[in-house]
């Protein structure tokens, strides 16, 4: 059997949402199966840490595919020709993306459909192209797997997809989120906020996740408690810093404010396990990984009550209503003022937590290959 897979999201030092679910899922998937051959296709040159075993194959074609015009080229071009001298078994995509015109079964990922919702979120040729395809994509796929029930019902819905022909797979929680002790946890915040205890945001800077509404959340609590609390933002920037630095500098509290860009993972894990609460309060989410990232780290987590964070977060997270600039303070205070709420969500995550591994999405995301099939 032969599998081909687009990993051209595998980059080093540089694994996002959908990175690290094409990571931790393929490095099991592949080693779990040594009879299979799989065929990695790259936009770029690889590093060897994504060659997990030995029945892997890596090929590298171009365009590098970072761009509407270069998606185009790269899938419904390149990879449909390689497919059509391949005929492989299946053409596997965990972004979501297929080949039109590819003669083999295809099975995607589609994590969110954010881009239907919300268009503008995008730069408006990216808009249009997603727009324009993963309805396509939607109607060719033999199957497709998706991250939450959320997803699954929108896809289903919009697409006019039978829900039967959509898999669900979780993501996971990489193993390095755990607690740390109080001592890890002051140098943690002698590195990162200054000693001061702090709110943390992690993710890109895409307008979906809100940082306008947090940041004027925090500057209202900060207001009201005169505190010497920190805001934390890390993550990747998504057009230009200057984008993020603008409302920062608007921000009352500018000088509470730190944005530290993306951190090397060793960092993310202990800057998670330090924070006083995750506020993460995106108006679209198709799963939310940090949310259950905080939970393996025993820090209380503060999210939106829409799309599919309360279906992710439980009984163990604050919800509050990413539109309301009051309803996000509303939770810093809740969180500020009352221990026994934040002990509570703690103890809740301990149990919602083991709900999510990669082992369990591995498991699920095969089942629904072999479905394909």
């Amino acid at each position: 059997m032969q599998i081909v897979v687009n990993t051209r999201l595998l980059l080093h030092n540089k694994l996002d949402g959908i990175g690290w679910f094409s990571y931790q899922t393929l490095k099991r998937i592949t080693q779990n199966n040594p009879d299979v051959h799989f065929v990695f296709l790259f936009d770029r040159d690889y590093n060897d840490e994504f060659i997990f075993s030995d029945n892997i194959t890596p090929l590298v074609i171009g365009p590098q595919a970072r761009h509407p015009f270069l998606y185009y080229a790269w899938f419904h071009l390149s990879v449909k020709n390689l497919l059509n001298r391949m005929k492989p078994d299946l053409f596997f995509s965990p972004d979501g993306f297929l080949s039109l015109g590819a003669k083999c079964k295809q099975l995607p990922v589609i994590h969110d459909i954010n881009f239907l919702h919300n268009p503008k979120d995008l730069k408006p040729l990216t808009s249009k192209y997603y727009n324009y395809f993963f309805p396509k994509y939607a109607k060719l796929a033999t199957r497709i797997a998706t991250v939450s029930e959320y997803s699954k019902a929108d896809i289903s819905k919009n697409y006019h997809i039978d829900s039967h022909k959509i898999d669900l797979v979780y993501n996971g929680i990489n193993d390095g989120f755990q607690p740390l002790s109080q001592i890890e946890q002051q140098i943690t915040r002698e590195k990162f906020s200054h000693g001061k205890p702090y709110f943390l945001f992690v993710g890109s800077q895409s307008p979906r996740k809100n940082l306008n509404r947090l940041i004027a959340a925090f500057d209202l609590f900060k207001t009201q408690t005169q505190s010497d609390f920190k805001l934390v933002l890390v993550g990747a920037v998504y057009s230009s810093e200057g984008d993020v630095k603008r409302i920062i500098d608007k921000s009352k509290y500018k000088n509470d404010i730190i944005f530290t860009g993306r951190q090397p993972q060793i960092e993310l894990e202990k800057i998670m396990a330090t924070a006083f609460a995750l506020t993460f309060v995106p108006y679209f989410e198709g799963f939310g990984i940090p949310i259950i990232e905080a939970l393996q780290c025993q820090t209380p987590v503060i999210c939106s009550n829409t799309t599919s964070m309360p279906e992710i977060a439980g009984d163990a997270g604050l919800l509050v209503n990413p539109f309301k600039v009051e309803s996000i303070c509303n939770g810093m205070m809740e969180l500020y003022n009352n221990q026994a709420t934040r002990m509570k969500l703690i103890e809740n995550g301990k149990i919602r937590k083991n709900l999510f591994s990669w082992d369990k999405s591995a498991d699920l995301l095969w089942n629904s290959i072999t479905k394909s099939l």
